[in-house]
């Protein structure tokens, strides 16, 4: 059975995730903690813990509201996001390069192709954003996962949040479902030639683009 602290992260995760709180409201701790069956201290914990994530914002002896994106905010978070993947297509590329026939890296590009399908089947369909974001993240995240690093994997997921809001926000503009699409495939079809020269700079100017339409709708 989960810790009690971990139950209540969980449990509020879950219900920011899918849109129950509103913003600019006040929520109390002990209210909710109430009525989710937990005492205080591990859900203070968990609240904490949602608030170093920038799920929150902890307002003192009132409770806490949900955190709003500022500009700092995207800037931090694709500076975090593009160091970590340029880095990793960069070694993945590397590698491909060097094993091109190495089975955890045709595994890899089998399903980094399958997810791009999927994105295009989306577009060509009901263009559902929360769809395409989840395979959008799926991508990412296999890229993120495949060198086994932890300490990369856990900053990764310590910021998924940001990137998932953000990323929602940018897909909702015209026409950057179809953009998308053909930046994840170029990243492939680098990651697929062993592209070492080039695959940095596909990379960052795919997190660039997206950063560039967040920063516009502030």
């Amino acid at each position: 059975m989960l810790p009690l602290n971990e139950q209540a992260y969980q449990h509020l995760q879950s219900l920011i995730i899918e849109d129950q709180f509103t913003y600019n409201k006040i929520y109390s701790e002990t209210k909710l903690s109430k009525e989710l069956g937990i005492s205080r201290t591990p859900f203070r914990d968990a609240v904490h813990r949602l608030a170093q994530e920038g799920y929150i914002d902890i307002i003192p002896s009132k409770g806490f509201m949900l955190h709003q994106l500022t500009r700092q905010d995207i800037d931090e978070t694709f500076q975090v996001r593009s160091a970590l993947e340029c880095y990793c297509t960069l070694q993945i590329t590397r590698q491909i390069a060097s094993h091109p026939t190495s089975r955890p890296v045709k595994k890899l590009l089998k399903e980094l192709r399958m997810l791009t399908d999927l994105l295009k089947d989306i577009i060509e369909s009901d263009g559902s954003i929360t769809e395409f974001c989840e395979y959008d993240f799926q991508f990412h995240t296999r890229i993120i996962d495949f060198l086994e690093n932890r300490q990369i994997s856990s900053i990764f997921a310590t910021f998924k949040y940001r990137m998932r809001r953000l990323a929602e926000l940018s897909l909702a503009h015209e026409g950057r479902l179809p953009d998308t699409y053909r930046e994840h495939l170029a990243i492939v079809d680098a990651m697929e030639k062993g592209d070492v020269e080039h695959i940095y700079e596909i990379t960052l100017t795919h997190m660039d683009t997206a950063r560039e339409i967040n920063l516009d709708d502030l």
